[in-house]
């Protein structure tokens, strides 16, 4: 953790919906006027799409049916928590962008699944902000959780969390759902190992509830709208949270416990909003007083 340089981090599972509450996080920073050097978790991973692949294929062979982008093995945990230290340190760091498809691939020059060369983040930034899938992770051999200063969790209950990566992965990527749901069961050691122990690390979590029945997640025709769902937030020290205020500006909302408050799902954003821009404000301010 930073006074000088401080650091957002985003974590969440493939399909939770990091980058939509990236978004919101991105509405703020241009409201109040705050620059961010942003890292993308998919930087990290140790191989790209053709070499996870062909690793894919030799595991299999070797009987390991649970090879995943979620394990220390195929991502460089250490590098992340580097990068971590060095801007909490100096402000600067290095990173690089993995090429998701040909519109990425026109931005930044590389083949899709390939990654780009590592580059230094911008200079002067206000903060550091990271989206990904460990950006809380903790391990024997390293503690990424432990240099951001301001952790969220995306963390939908798993049955709409597979609903949403089947849409995603059959709609923008064009996998099957056999392929998906191969893809699910085989990650779910590592999901039960190095994502959800995650979740306690956070300062908040942010979980989308559906209230419509998804009992088969891999039958499901579409994803539960926000009106058809209801948030939980759990904030870990809801000491100077003003509870009282955002019960009265969330229509709807209520207390399920002393640190968790429910709100209607299309109400995600206001809350968000609402929780999130006091906090990063205290960071711009106490990093303001250190200069």
């Amino acid at each position: 953790m930073s006074r000088r340089h401080p650091i957002i981090s985003i974590t969440g599972s493939s399909g939770a919906g990091t980058t939509s509450v990236k978004r919101t996080f991105e509405n703020i920073f241009r409201r109040e006027n705050v620059v961010a050097a942003y890292i993308e978790g998919d930087a990290f991973h140790r191989y790209d799409r053709a070499e996870m692949r062909q690793m894919m294929v030799e595991n299999a062979e070797r009987g390991n049916k649970h090879f995943s982008h979620f394990s220390p093995e195929n991502n460089l945990f250490e590098e992340l928590e580097k990068l971590f230290r060095d801007y909490a340190e100096t402000g600067t760091g290095t990173t690089r962008h993995y090429v998701h498809d040909e519109e990425e691939a026109r931005l930044y020059g590389a083949k899709p699944g390939t990654f780009t060369d590592w580059e230094p983040l911008p200079e002067n930034s206000d903060l550091l902000f990271y989206e990904g899938l460990h950006g809380a992770v903790v391990t024997d051999k390293v503690n990424v959780a432990q240099h951001a200063d301001l952790k969220v969790g995306v963390v939908p209950v798993i049955n709409l969390e597979w609903i949403q990566k089947l849409h995603r992965d059959r709609s923008h990527r064009g996998y099957s759902t056999e392929a998906v749901t191969d893809t699910i069961l085989r990650r779910m050691p590592d999901y039960v190992n190095y994502i959800c122990p995650q979740f306690t690390e956070t300062d908040i979590n942010f979980q989308r509830v559906p209230t419509v029945d998804t009992s088969n997640p891999f039958i499901a025709r579409w994803i539960p709208t926000p009106d058809e769902s209801m948030v939980v937030i759990r904030l870990k020290n809801p000491r100077g949270i003003d509870f009282p205020y955002l019960l009265s500006m969330i229509a709807g909302s209520f207390m399920s416990r002393a640190n968790s408050i429910v709100i209607h799902g299309a109400k995600l954003d206001l809350a968000m909003q609402l929780i999130l821009t006091p906090l990063i404000l205290q960071l711009i301010e106490r990093k303001r007083r250190t200069i």
